[in-house]
């Protein structure tokens, strides 16, 4: 398989098929990251979309970092069109203020026996911002003072939602293998 390396040294190169591999290469990637953002279909395609135009017209100025920065490159773009849709949408609220939760639970979800296609519903199913913030600090591991940037928000606050989110996702996780034993238990 063709690495990134030499994938980037065929696109500079001016192999317009190489364009052509990147988009095969990174596109379901970039529909998962999507997906993660913004659960809807549709809208996702218009934001990968949106993505792979800025992702081709800029691959010239990219700096390869070594194997591996390229993908890293290709979330980021996909991740900030995603945040850009929600906030041109009017979906992604500016908060500085987090509603109290009752606090149920301090567990861990238990996402151990959970298909990937459920946790990425599950995760779709968070309000925007809880959705947003959880998906910046797990998945692409970005520390609470960059979320804070990237959204416009302060840095406890992004704390704060991550906590909330957290909660959340571990109580729909724990109502979704409920449901899932009394099915199977039913059978």
């Amino acid at each position: 398989m063709e690495t990134e390396k030499q994938l980037l040294d065929a696109i500079r190169n001016g192999e317009k098929a190489a364009l052509r591999r990147l988009y095969e290469r990174y596109a379901n990637y970039a529909m998962a990251i999507g997906l993660r953002y913004i659960p809807e279909r549709d809208e996702v395609r218009d934001v990968l979309q949106d993505s792979f135009v800025k992702i081709l017209t800029t691959i010239e100025r990219f700096d390869y970092r070594g194997q591996g920065s390229l993908k890293a490159w290709v979330a980021r773009i996909v991740s900030n069109t995603a945040i850009t849709h929600l906030r041109e949408q009017g979906r992604f609220n500016k908060i500085d203020t987090i509603p109290d939760m009752a606090d149920e639970t301090d567990e861990e979800p238990d996402v151990e026996q959970l298909p990937p296609q459920v946790l990425t519903e599950l995760i779709g199913q968070l309000p925007v911002n809880y959705r947003t913030v959880l998906n910046l600090y797990v998945f692409e591991q970005c520390p609470h003072r960059e979320i804070a940037q990237r959204l416009g928000i302060k840095e406890n606050t992004s704390s704060s939602i991550f906590f909330r989110a957290k909660k959340m996702l571990a109580k729909m996780i724990a109502d979704y293998n409920n449901r899932t034993a009394n099915e199977t238990r039913q059978r």
